[in-house]
């Protein structure tokens, strides 16, 4: 089968594990006779850089001309001044909304090599499996008013959360359909004691929830569950949830796997179910880490579990998806890491090193 994917590689370290991302999809192409053709447009700071804009129309329809889209990373320092007129992250939500990309899918997963590599006790995060499911195109990040002024009281900022029911009910059902494909637990995280976003949002939940009587449902406070992931993450399966709780819990959930760069991420415009394909745009959670970037160092096992989880969503080549997640856990098995993940016994390397040994692992 041929596929067309759009690589934005961004700045940073983004170029790095995009292009380990890249040659693991090679790789995938030869063994499993598959077609992938790769092309590369411009986002975030270098394209600020050469454009004036974080994302050129040129460049956001060439993402629409493909199957799916593969992220690096956006940001640079020197675009750091809240003074700016445009910032690199401007790109990432421009796209997110360009490509209509609601729904942010962001799997936990502890692997069983890596149950001795973070700060929390083996038995605590031994077979953690949670799968958050994050709002993507609504909320704080995007609601009007948005804006700084000041007047005789002095400085002042307002941000807006706004939700219409249309968008919660969308999400929410992506949330219920993965629930389907997993153990059949949905948590519903609000804020619903205090935000008229989050009493709606736990309204439209319980008024879905019977056309899936094979889920069981529960709500949870933001407070609550954040607490609650650390405490007894083993607890949940699918987490549903708006964008800005998302953006936190996931980098907190993070560090049950040890580090930012064991996390993957898919950003789809459509309501998964069995058999069919969504376009996608798949990230690692982490920033461009610039002062990381060129020297070989970064993980670029989260931005290969995206590109895997490409392959299941995008593409519907699910065998795929599991042959690459198998040869990530070989190489761990092995004792490869780079420097984020590194235990007593394990051997360093680099990014490209990390790459070739998962690419041997598939082979």
């Amino acid at each position: 089968m041929d596929f067309k994917i759009t690589t934005l590689p961004g700045d940073g370290v983004g170029p790095e594990v995009t292009a380990e991302a890249v040659k693991v999809l090679e790789a995938v192409g030869k063994i499993f006779g598959h077609s992938f053709k790769f092309t590369e447009a411009l986002i975030g700071g270098v394209s600020i850089d050469a454009t004036g804009s974080a994302l050129t129309e040129e460049a956001l329809n060439t993402c629409r001309s493909g199957d799916a889209v593969l992220l690096g990373a956006v940001g640079d320092p020197k675009y750091d001044d809240p003074q700016a007129k445009v910032h690199p992250e401007d790109g990432l939500l421009a796209l997110r909304k360009g490509l209509e990309l609601f729904a942010n899918l962001r799997p936990v997963k502890v692997s069983p090599f890596m149950v001795n590599s973070t700060s929390l006790k083996p038995e605590i995060i031994t077979g953690v499996d949670m799968l958050v499911v994050r709002e993507l195109t609504g909320g704080l990040y995007f609601g009007q008013p948005k804006k700084q002024w000041k007047d005789n009281e002095g400085r002042k900022a307002v941000d807006t959360m706004s939700y219409t029911e249309q968008e919660i009910e969308r999400i929410v059902k992506v949330g219920f359909e993965l629930a389907r494909t997993r153990r059949n637990k949905l948590t519903s995280v609000d804020k619903a004691n205090v935000l008229q976003t989050s009493r709606l949002w736990r309204q439209i939940v319980t008024e879905i929830a019977p056309d899936y009587p094979d889920i069981a449902v529960d709500h949870m406070l933001v407070d609550t569950s954040s607490m609650r992931i650390i405490q007894n993450p083993k607890y949940f399966d699918v987490i549903v949830t708006e964008n800005t709780f998302g953006d936190i819990i996931t980098d907190e959930a993070s560090m049950l796997a040890g580090s930012m760069g064991m996390l993957p991420s898919a950003s789809i415009a459509g309501i998964p179910t069995k058999g069919s394909k969504a376009f996608g745009m798949y990230e690692p959670i982490h920033g461009s880490a610039p002062k990381r970037a060129r020297q070989n160092l970064v993980n670029p096992i989260a931005t290969i579990l995206s590109a895997a989880m490409m392959l299941r969503y995008s593409m519907n080549l699910v065998k795929e998806s599991e042959a690459v997640e198998k040869a990530i856990n070989a190489t761990l098995d092995v004792g490869y890491r780079t420097y984020d993940i590194m235990g007593e016994g394990n051997k360093k390397v680099g990014t490209k090193e990390m790459g070739d040994a998962i690419v041997s692992a598939m082979k």
